[in-house]
């Protein structure tokens, strides 16, 4: 009866850890839907009459930015930018906003142009009892010293995507030789799926 249940509850829990990824995708696909596809069709409801068929309204936005994409490249659309871009400099708060926007969307630009994180280190805690995992983002001079710091981004461990950037000289850190797709890993599943040795 032992081994039964043993039986039992390894099986289970080997069909719970087979549907994660499953349930995932479908949660990540539902937000998508919700968010996105149902609200855009509703706003083309109010236009024209539009069969509900899922999936159509990423698709319409997708096909609308990727013409966004094409006018915007040419030098006609360029002009158009500069020109929305110089009104908006007259508007006080306006003026703030943009330039918000147009500082993220040249960073979004240059990350793509090359890889935002060039690779993972291993940085010195503050009380340097250990060792937390940040982000090569790039590097910076300093003109007082002469020495080149290196600028890495410690991504917070309740979400990798918000943290805080920290410019530290290179002997203050170590290469453990990652990967940024398994150290992201690493930090999704809050330690649980993590590199089996530091590597260099």
């Amino acid at each position: 009866m032992t081994k039964f249940f043993t039986h039992l509850r390894v099986y289970i829990f080997r069909g719970l850890l087979a549907i994660i990824p499953l349930a995932l995708v479908w949660i990540a696909i539902r937000i998508l839907y919700e968010l996105i596809d149902k609200r855009m069709m509703r706003f083309l409801e109010q236009f024209i009459h539009i069969r509900q068929i899922p999936g159509m309204g990423i698709l319409l936005i997708l096909v609308c930015l990727y013409c966004i994409g094409l006018i915007v490249s040419n030098v006609v659309g360029r002009q158009v930018l500069h020109s929305i871009g110089r009104v908006t400099e007259r508007i006080p708060i306006i003026k703030v906003i943009y330039q918000l926007g147009q500082q993220l969307s040249d960073s979004f630009s240059t990350a793509s142009d090359k890889q935002a994180f060039q690779k993972v280190l291993l940085v010195k805690s503050i009380n340097q009892q250990g060792w937390m995992i940040g982000f090569l983002t790039g590097t910076i001079k300093d003109k007082g010293t002469g020495e080149e710091l290196l600028r890495i981004f410690v991504p917070a461990t309740h979400n990798p995507l918000l943290g805080y950037i920290v410019l530290v000289k290179p002997d203050q850190t170590k290469d453990p030789g990652w990967t940024v797709e398994e150290t992201f890993k690493a930090m999704v599943s809050i330690g649980i799926v993590f590199p089996l040795e530091i590597k260099r």
